[in-house]
């Protein structure tokens, strides 16, 4: 059974850190190695568009004590989950229609796993990061981990009271990167802190902490500030083309792989400004947390996908799409993309529901969420314009006296929910005679005092 170390393990323990090269990362790996640890320093390349060249970071993790350092290709693994999850509809927060695609969490799933394959490779069996006792990421690293590795070992720097008392925060962390002649040069200090992959950017804590902060103080990383007069933003169509599920071509333009289609819908959104939302969430712990998120090629592919399953699919299958998928959406937050039920719901969702969706959404963009669906075409769809066409057209689906016998069927049921209301009234005696509620004297039943 995994445990978690609540101190410092023997001195030569082989100890991992998924390392982002940021100060906290730097600093965790001095000090682990200055206190006798083997670190071994494990970097995720998720196409972070915060970061210039991925390959840059390892070699830091070297020159601060670690004994090996690896880059761990983790883009192909994160644009296929991140697809599933459209397909899925795997997204349970929304506020005005605005959603979170997950990003973050589809980020933590493929980083994990990919890390602890990496480690049992080398033989270390501790896993480290810098998450804290506050946040959902703790769970998340945690469930992935064991879940690959179950003899793994868990030591957190941030749960240990001994490393929490000599760097108590960004200023302490600094000077004693500084006093061991590896200083690190902070950029410029921002108003919220943000973390990256090829999906999306989340930002949030510090002045993001508050809800009289708009997402006007954020300057995105994927995009531009639509809500900003000076951005100059000109209206584009685009095409998306889906085969069974999958996205195929940007404007009639095909790609290599599914990741080269990513960057490229990120480019397409980005350019834009689609997909920023401001979520007010729970975590985890069921305490209350608020994100300025963005992810504009997510929100591309997902507005053309949900497009095309409204057209083929019939209301009861959409009818779980969406309440499966919120479903999975929350398990997925919770570090639970791996699990059971979640396999369960994905298996479902994938091959019942993705597999159907074949066709083109031309879309306008414009400014943020600003755009109009312009041409919706489909191989197979539910909707067909003669089914309900107002005007006459030949063979028609159905007759006036077709539904003039769909209507005379529902006297069935329409009566004996009478008769049960009524039922109700008078056995219950949930109205007094006289009151206010008007369904007596909808039904005929309202006696006089």
């Amino acid at each position: 059974m995994s445990r978690i170390y609540r101190s410092l393990p023997p001195k030569g323990t082989r100890l991992s850190i998924a390392y982002s090269g940021g100060l906290d990362t730097r600093c965790a790996v001095a000090w682990l190695a200055e206190q006798g640890m083997d670190v071994y320093a494990y970097t995720a390349d998720l196409a972070q568009p915060d970061e210039a060249n991925c390959a840059d970071i390892p070699p830091s993790a070297l020159e601060h004590g670690a004994k090996k350092a690896r880059l761990i290709d983790c883009k192909h693994g994160l644009v296929r989950e991140g697809l599933i999850a459209i397909q899925c509809g795997a997204f349970h927060l929304s506020v005005g229609g605005k959603k979170y695609f997950n990003t973050t969490p589809l980020g933590r799933a493929v980083t994990t796993t990919a890390i602890v394959r990496a480690m049992v490779d080398d033989d270390v069996h501790v896993f480290g990061d810098g998450s804290t006792h506050k946040g959902n990421d703790i769970q998340r690293f945690y469930r992935y981990g064991i879940l690959v590795d179950p003899t793994l070992r868990i030591y957190k720097p941030w749960l240990d009271s001994a490393f929490v008392r000599a760097f108590g925060g960004r200023k302490e962390m600094s000077e004693y990167l500084a006093k061991i002649g590896k200083p690190y040069r902070v950029g410029t200090e921002k108003a919220y802190s943000t973390d990256a992959n090829l999906l999306g950017a989340t930002h949030e804590a510090k002045d993001l902490e508050r809800l009289d902060r708009g997402m006007r103080i954020v300057e995105p990383i994927m995009g531009v500030a639509h809500w900003k007069s000076d951005v100059v933003v000109a209206a584009e169509e685009i095409t998306i083309g889906f085969e069974q599920g999958q996205p195929t071509t940007l404007n009639g333009k095909s790609f290599e792989s599914l990741y080269e289609l990513f960057v490229e819908a990120n480019r397409i959104g980005g350019r834009h400004g689609l997909g920023m939302s401001d979520q007010i969430e729970n975590r985890v712990i069921d305490a209350k947390s608020r994100g300025i998120y963005e992810a504009p090629g997510m929100a591309l592919l997902h507005i053309a996908y949900e497009r095309l399953l409204s057209a083929i699919h019939n209301e009861n299958t959409l009818d779980l799409y969406s309440t499966l998928g919120r479903r999975l959406g929350r398990l997925l937050y919770e570090g639970k993309w791996f699990d059971p039920e979640s396999c369960l719901l994905k298996d479902g969702l994938t091959r019942w529901v993705a597999p159907s969706v074949t066709g083109q959404v031309t879309l306008e963009l414009r400014r943020g969420d600003d755009y109009t669906i312009v041409v919706t075409k489909a191989q197979y769809m539910a909707y067909g314009p003669d089914k309900l066409s107002m005007e006459r057209v030949e063979a028609p689906a159905f007759t006036p006296e077709d539904r003039i016998g769909a209507l005379e069927l529902q006297n069935l049921s329409v009566g004996d929910n009478r008769e049960l209301l009524l039922h109700h009234l008078s056995s219950l005696r949930l109205l007094a005679p006289g009151g206010g509620d008007p369904l007596p004297r909808l039904l005929g039943s309202e006696t006089d005092e």
